[in-house]
């Protein structure tokens, strides 16, 4: 049986898909995504999320987390910063924080990442998920969709087409919903 493949990003109601559009971030919503870094063993980035992860979540060489983090993002980072990550990435020569780099055919390489033992491979970003989604990769899609139009940014899944099934709906008291989402069965 091969690990699940879960892909989970914050977006607006447009479809942007920026770090910086929509709410800022508060206990609930960090609780929420500590528990999604929880339900897998592995994190699968591309050079831009995971450059991104990295400059914001990465245990300093001091062990002591940065003053700016809340208890919320500091339970976010202990779970984060030792947590196994795979790399996508053209242009990276090497990656380190617990990192392995997959510089080939990244879709004959996460078909193998799938088949490895494990909870789940955690997916982030934007260009790699919408390649991996266009070949029928991903198990699970959990959107955080935030009552934002940002008008502008990154979009969601550019380019792909697939028909999904509603498996879980959650509210947060800021007004953004977790809408959790399988592919759904081919039609007979």
């Amino acid at each position: 049986m091969t690990q699940p493949l879960r892909y989970a990003i914050n977006v607006t109601l447009d479809g942007c898909v920026h770090h910086e559009a929509g709410l800022p971030p508060d206990a609930e919503s960090m609780a929420f995504w500590t528990d999604e870094l929880r339900r897998s063993d592995t994190l699968l980035y591309g050079r831009v999320m995971y450059e991104l992860m990295e400059g914001a979540w990465r245990r300093p060489e001091s062990g002591q987390w940065p003053d700016w983090m809340d208890a919320s993002e500091v339970a976010f980072s202990e779970v984060m910063d030792p947590m196994r990550k795979v790399v996508a990435s053209t242009s990276l020569q090497a990656v380190d924080w617990n990192a392995e780099l997959i510089t080939g055919d990244v879709i004959a390489a996460v078909r193998v990442l799938k088949e490895r033992p494990g909870r789940g491979i955690a997916l982030g970003g934007v260009h790699l998920p919408a390649t991996l989604a266009a070949h029928g990769l991903i198990d699970e899609y959990t959107f955080v969709v935030h009552p934002v139009i940002a008008g502008q940014g990154p979009r969601l899944l550019d380019g792909v087409e697939a028909k999904l099934e509603l498996v879980e709906r959650r509210e947060f008291r800021s007004g953004a919903s977790v809408q959790r989402y399988r592919p759904a069965p081919p039609e007979l």
